[in-house]
């Protein structure tokens, strides 16, 4: 619903105008003062000056009314001509500044009812307009982003949660109905299920928080050889579990970090999750640790499946997956690699993918700030 429209005397342009006008005519007036109050008094003395013999007080006085004839129509003539021309400018100004400020009401009030895809075309009004015209388009545009990320989010985490449920739902229907009983098969399963969900709702509000810039973080000095050596350890049982052999090659030169031990800790977790997911038996990954004078390099290499050259630039989206039912099938929740990208990015570092194409393997490279 649009606003009402305002009197005409509260309206921008108006009052720019009677604001100019008034500070028009108090100068108009202070030049008429001052003209009135010195011009006679130098004439006079002009007039004295005059090198005629006795000049009689008639002649004075009859030079002195031409005189205060003259300048005081001169000036009133080029007052009101200054005047004219002031409200002419004042006017134009006026109307161009009122002009350019509706474009931005009408925008935003578009973009508080959902039209995030409104803008405001660029002016010509000085450098202070196009910064806050710039500014508007530049929210706008962000806000549209956040939005479609929303529905998208909402659209892909009701897809991902519909399995699990599904399956939940299933199995207690048919426990219900007598078909399956409560045997340690089923419970496994329904313990899976619900164990997904709530991993699921854990990676979505931390991705959800990193996003916001408001991850909690913990900051503390990092050895990279630790994390490495943490790293290994927690990955170990399952690579032997699947016969996929995992090497490492930890060369940092004794490099540390400075952040958060869990969060980084998760992110090399999430790689080599990612990694085995994407490998079978006899094939092999590589987490590398190595660093330069200004950065630390991580990086996760396979010889698994590999991704082709089209899927590369949206690996770390949400819920994005290559082979969406061979992933799922996998129990991944869509957003590992997501977590990682959030993360790695709170720890002003970056984070990339790389490969051949498919059977060519897949290289994760990390690369963060070196603190010594």
């Amino acid at each position: 619903m649009m606003p009402a429209r305002q009197p005409w005397g509260a309206r921008l342009g108006v009052r720019i105008l009677l604001a100019a006008v008034l500070v028009l005519g108090v100068g108009a007036l202070t030049a008429w003062v001052v003209a009135l109050a010195t011009g006679p008094a130098i004439f006079h003395e002009h007039m004295l000056m005059v090198e005629t013999p006795n000049p009689g007080p008639e002649v004075v006085r009859h030079a002195e009314e031409a005189f205060d004839a003259s300048w005081q129509l001169s000036l009133l003539l080029a007052l009101i001509a200054a005047c004219l021309a002031s409200v002419l400018v004042g006017a134009f100004l006026a109307r161009r500044i009122a002009g350019i400020l509706n474009k931005v009401r009408s925008a935003a009030i578009r973009v508080a009812h959902g039209d995030y895809g409104a803008r405001v075309p660029e002016g010509a009004m000085g450098a202070e307009f196009t910064e806050m015209i710039s500014a508007f388009n530049r929210m706008a545009s962000e806000l549209d982003e956040t939005e479609h990320t929303r529905k998208r989010l909402l659209s892909d985490l009701a897809h991902e949660m519909r399995t699990p449920v599904a399956t939940v739902d299933g199995y207690l229907e048919a426990m219900l109905d007598g078909v399956a009983g409560a045997d340690p098969e089923t419970l496994t399963m329904l313990r899976e299920q619900t164990d997904r969900l709530k991993r699921l709702a854990e990676d979505v509000s931390l991705v959800s928080f990193a996003e916001e810039h408001r991850l909690s973080m913990e900051t503390h000095v990092i050895s990279v050889a630790e994390l490495i050596g943490v790293a290994q350890g927690q990955a170990h049982s399952s690579y032997a579990a699947k016969e996929v052999t995992l090497q490492i090659a930890e060369d940092s030169g004794g490099a540390v970090l400075l952040g958060d031990r869990d969060r980084l800790s998760q992110v090399l977790t999430n790689l080599l999750d990612n990694a085995l997911r994407h490998t079978g038996p006899g094939d092999q990954v590589t987490l590398r640790a190595g660093s330069d004078s200004a950065t630390v390099f991580l990086s996760v290499e396979d010889t698994g499946h590999g991704v082709a050259p089209e899927h590369l630039p949206h690996l770390f989206e949400r819920f994005y997956r290559v082979d969406t039912a061979r992933d799922r099938a996998h129990g991944g929740s869509g957003i590992g690699l997501t977590i990682v990208r959030s993360i790695v990015e709170a720890h002003d570092g970056d984070v990339r993918a790389e490969s051949r194409g498919p059977g060519h393997g897949t290289l994760f490279t990390v690369e963060l700030p070196r603190h010594g």
